[in-house]
């Protein structure tokens, strides 16, 4: 039973199935991405995202660290979840491989998907600190993230 005392749909497992998984990443508003250092550690940031056919794609500075991790070991992890209370827990972690993509085309399709989304929640430039306007001027690099077919996921409701 749901809160609302409405039966929940039965499910046989707390597995999300791959289309379930993908549509929850879709979904979700912010992910958690993963990198590797030089000596293996490894780095987790929370980042903005979009997904075109089932690759996930980031835009940051060109100058950030992730970019220059992924340049040396293209190895990466991806995490999205949601909820608070232990019924509502719900993610998906994916393992795959990141690489700074150069095609204009595909560059171009990330930046309409990622204006679309989050155009809304952006701040307007010229409320940002100096530093922060400069971090962020120009159209950055765009990071794609092919994740192999190891999908972990649960859903606790």
């Amino acid at each position: 039973m749901s809160d609302t005392g409405t039966p929940r749909p039965e499910r046989r497992s707390i597995r999300l199935s791959p289309e379930e998984a993908w549509a929850f990443v879709e979904g979700s508003h912010s992910g958690v991405f993963t990198t590797l250092r030089r000596d293996g550690a490894p780095i987790s940031l929370p980042v903005w995202f979009v997904v075109i056919d089932r690759r996930i794609y980031v835009t940051t500075p060109p100058t950030a660290k992730k970019v220059a991790r992924l340049r040396h070991d293209a190895r990466a992890a991806f995490v999205v979840e949601s909820g608070v209370r232990w019924v509502e827990l719900k993610a998906v972690h994916l393992t795959g491989r990141a690489t700074v993509i150069d095609d204009p085309a595909v560059a171009e399709k990330v930046r309409e998907a990622s204006g679309a989304k989050y155009d809304a929640y952006r701040t307007v430039r010229s409320d940002m600190p100096a530093a922060t306007q400069k971090r962020y001027s120009g159209q950055g690099a765009i990071i794609e993230f092919v994740a192999d077919e190891r999908i972990v996921s649960w859903d606790n409701a």
